[in-house]
């Protein structure tokens, strides 16, 4: 089946919605162990949409398969700075849709005058790691302790990717 990216708009929210509350109830993947409840959540999906930010979704067969965005950081200082966030459905993983969600997300950010894109991943996903290292990230370091899951610590790795800036 072809799987197309394209922007999420509001006719994506809910297969948004239960594509994020599926991967997160996996409890291996995301900082939370379920969406948040689904009023909060589309209210953040359409701030998202309305104000033109960078986030994707892998669409098959008309269903939301993965996401990937990249939102802006936050604060004057930090304006050129966007944090990665992304996941895909079990049976759209190890075919290519991660990494094309991705590339479509870096082209909008450095679209949108972004510089530096950071993320943070848990130590045990190397199939992540190695995704965002394809795209260029590089790790900046160890974040001890950072995922506690079932009474369980687990260490994320600090990646970032920098835009070339023109001299």
């Amino acid at each position: 089946m072809d799987c197309i990216i394209t922007r999420t708009t509001e006719a994506h929210f809910e297969g948004l919605y239960q594509a994020i509350d599926a991967v997160a109830r996996e409890r291996r993947y995301l900082a939370f162990q379920a969406a948040p409840p689904r009023p909060a959540s589309f209210a953040f999906y359409r701030r998202v949409f309305e104000q033109g930010w960078c986030q994707f979704v892998a669409l098959e067969g008309g269903q939301v398969v993965g996401w990937c965005d990249i939102l802006p950081q936050g604060g004057e200082s930090c304006a050129h700075v966007g944090v990665l966030g992304m996941g895909l459905l079990p049976h759209a993983r190890h075919r290519g849709i991660g990494a094309r969600l991705l590339q479509a997300a870096i082209d909008a950010a450095w679209a949108q005058g972004l510089a530096r894109i950071e993320l943070s991943v848990r130590a045990g996903n190397a199939n992540a790691r190695a995704l965002y290292r394809r795209h260029g990230f590089e790790d900046e370091g160890i974040r001890r302790r950072a995922y506690r899951t079932d009474g369980r610590f687990e260490d994320g790795h600090a990646m970032a990717l920098l835009r070339a800036l023109p001299p």
